[in-house]
């Protein structure tokens, strides 16, 4: 059976590479999917010669570095982010792939491909490769502060990402606190836990030093703490994988065991590689936004295109916001402007 063709919008302006490397994953992505298409929004003087299926529109001004991303947003319409959004907006493409700031393809996005009906606060949500316990982590930076209705409302979005993208048909859901007792965390993450009490799969609190002990699939907490231990994670990570590769090279003897081990860290580093999960996804939008991170190369930003065609194909934005409506998550009027409580 033929794929879904499925166009992308993307956003090549932002990445700590340059245009030119997203434009080579945008050549990868379409190279690896014959039904998939690319609009392509950068300076057409850095992105390269054309590619079959990868269509570049001319958009040089960037507001990856602007200090107030919404201003800007509201500011230049011309903006690459921008046109890549309103083209999702204008069904001209399917869903949005942006590796430059994220609180501006957030803005963008609220702005003109709107929030779902019902839905308080779009969220970003992210899969942490942990061996053996990968787990989904949101909301990972959209939202510093949250009310207890927000995050019940990721706790059921979450959910809906685990069961469509892992195949999980009913995930475990907690909440990140201080203490695994339903009185411990802030008074949102009290609440939210008296709220969820009946969920199906819902396991109550976990603690920071167990959120990859594989006790939850989901874990939902507020922006600012998310990116905080999502970094938090990355850091610890990198340095025991280098103390590692300090360690095998440390010595002939070490060098010879380093020899014997390199099979399997390597396919160990494969399997914890940001890359390959090809970043953040938007839930809560009427449709599919992806965010990956600005360091990635063309295979990173492949990936992410990759993740964006098939979150397309399998309706998960659809899917999240009818688990919402199956919980009655959803508020009785949508939310019109960025940060509105």
């Amino acid at each position: 059976m033929a794929a879904q063709p499925v166009t992308i919008a993307l956003d090549a302006n932002g990445a700590d590479a340059g245009p030119a490397e997203v434009a080579r994953g945008a050549a990868r992505a379409v190279a690896a999917d014959p039904a998939l298409r690319v609009l392509l929004f950068g300076p057409a003087g850095e992105l390269g010669e054309p590619v079959e299926r990868v269509e570049i529109v001319d958009a040089p001004v960037s507001v990856a570095k602007a200090p107030d991303p919404v201003a800007a947003v509201r500011a230049r319409p011309e903006a690459s982010v921008v046109q890549a959004v309103q083209a999702v907006a204008d069904d001209r493409a399917d869903a949005l792939v942006s590796g430059g700031s994220t609180a501006a393809a957030l803005a963008a996005g609220v702005f003109r491909i709107k929030r779902g009906h019902g839905v308080h606060r779009p969220a970003l949500a992210l899969l942490l490769p942990v061996p053996g316990n990968p787990f989904l982590l949101l909301d990972a930076g959209a939202n510093v502060d949250v009310r207890p209705e927000h995050l019940v409302q990721f706790a059921h979005m979450g959910a809906a990402f685990v069961s469509s993208v892992l195949g999980i048909e009913r995930p475990r859901v907690a909440l990140l606190a201080n203490g695994t007792e339903p009185t411990k965390g802030t008074a949102a993450v009290v609440a939210a836990h008296a709220a969820l009490r009946d969920m199906p799969g819902f396991v109550g609190n976990v603690e920071g030093f167990t959120i990859a002990a594989g006790d939850a699939d989901v874990v939902v907490t507020d922006g600012f703490t998310g990116n905080v231990a999502l970094k938090v994670m990355e850091g610890a990570s990198a340095a025991v994988v280098d103390a590692v590769r300090g360690a095998a090279t440390s010595s002939t003897r070490a060098k010879a065991g380093g020899l014997l081990l390199k099979p399997a860290l390597g396919g160990l580093r494969d399997e914890i590689d940001p890359e390959l999960q090809g970043g953040a996804v938007l839930l809560g939008l009427r449709k599919l936004g992806v965010v990956p991170h600005g360091s990635f190369s063309a295979r990173g930003i492949a990936v992410a295109i990759e993740v964006a065609a098939r979150g397309v194909r399998g309706d998960l934005a659809g899917r999240t916001h009818a688990a919402l409506s199956a919980a009655g998550a959803l508020r009785s009027a949508p939310v019109t402007t960025v940060g509105g409580s």
